[in-house]
């Protein structure tokens, strides 16, 4: 029987093909910085490269691209939005625009459910009834939740009192572009609305 010697950093790899790796995994985030050489050396053998973020303290991989289009093995299931999810990571990724360049002292953007969905009602089209629009920004956080966007942090009796941090991670995924097209799409709504008021 062969004897395999396992890599130093392989459960780093196994947790990477998991997802994000964050410095509150205090473990694993020491082991990736001691071992980050190592891994930039080893993943593109397997087609992966490392997104490594020391300042805002997160790390995952990525398929490296190639010039075969029609490769149908990937690393990675590709995940789709939908509209009103992908509208719901756009406020997420403006509440930690706006957070980041607060005078907070605080390292991570914890907000409460009731506050996320605050923001957010501003943002979607109320349809006849109430209760079901807001079970489906309800169903909006949950899913950023999934998708690895939110964690929550404390959970409540009262759904709407449970907090969730809202992950750096957004950062990598909404593009400050995305953001800036998003606001100024916001401007030309809120003048509209004040156009329409004023008559």
């Amino acid at each position: 029987m062969t004897n395999y010697k396992l890599l130093p950093y392989s459960h780093l790899i196994v947790k990477l093909l998991k997802g994000t790796i964050e410095y509150l995994d205090k473990s694993a985030w020491e082991d990736l910085i001691q071992y980050k050489i190592e891994l930039n050396g080893f993943l593109p053998q397997l087609g992966l490269s490392l997104v490594l973020n020391e300042d805002d303290g997160f790390a995952y991989v990525k398929q490296m691209l190639t010039d075969d289009d029609s490769a149908e093995v990937t690393w990675f299931q590709r995940r789709s939005f939908t509209y009103e999810e992908s509208i719901m990571l756009v406020l997420l990724r403006d509440l930690m625009s706006d957070f980041e360049v607060s005078e907070s002292s605080a390292r991570e953007l914890i907000k409460r459910r009731r506050e996320i969905k605050e923001f957010s009602e501003l943002f979607f089209k109320e349809d006849a009834s109430r209760v079901k629009f807001l079970k489906e920004i309800d169903r909006l956080i949950d899913r950023a939740e999934e998708n690895g966007f939110l964690q929550m942090m404390e959970d409540a009796d009262i759904k709407d009192d449970q907090k969730f941090r809202i992950k750096k991670i957004i950062k990598e995924k909404v593009s400050m572009e995305a953001l800036e097209q998003f606001q100024t799409q916001l401007t030309e709504y809120q003048t509209t609305v004040k156009n329409k008021k004023s008559k």
